[in-house]
């Protein structure tokens, strides 16, 4: 069930990035929830080794090339998914920022114990 809400909430803070950026678009709800399931895979499978891969780049950075693996598999996801579109590699690292918060802050709204 957890699961379930943990979908539908990161679904929602894909719809409410086009509100904030005009630089990412989303077709339909349905296609939100397509996104969130091959974002949440991507994340799960290829994230990790990226990070493992750039280690030196992110520690000579202090962390912030995580924000560059983070954009460039937003904008990847968004290449994969029709009906989902980012502008350039930028919008899809502030992207990828306001996703992170958005459903960062759904999730403990909603999933409090």
């Amino acid at each position: 069930m957890r699961l379930l809400a943990t979908w539908l909430i990161n679904a929602l803070a894909l719809l409410a990035i086009p509100y904030l950026m005009h630089s990412v678009s989303i077709d339909s709800f349905g296609t939100a929830l397509l996104v969130a399931v091959v974002l949440g895979l991507v994340n799960a499978v290829l994230r990790p080794v990226l990070v493992l891969l750039t280690l030196p780049a992110t520690l000579i950075t202090m962390g912030l090339f995580i924000f560059v693996i983070n954009g460039l598999l937003f904008w990847a996801v968004a290449s994969m998914v029709d009906g989902f579109h980012v502008a350039g590699f930028w919008a899809a690292v502030g992207g990828a920022l306001l996703y992170s918060v958005i459903s960062w802050t759904l999730s403990t709204l909603i999933l409090q114990k």
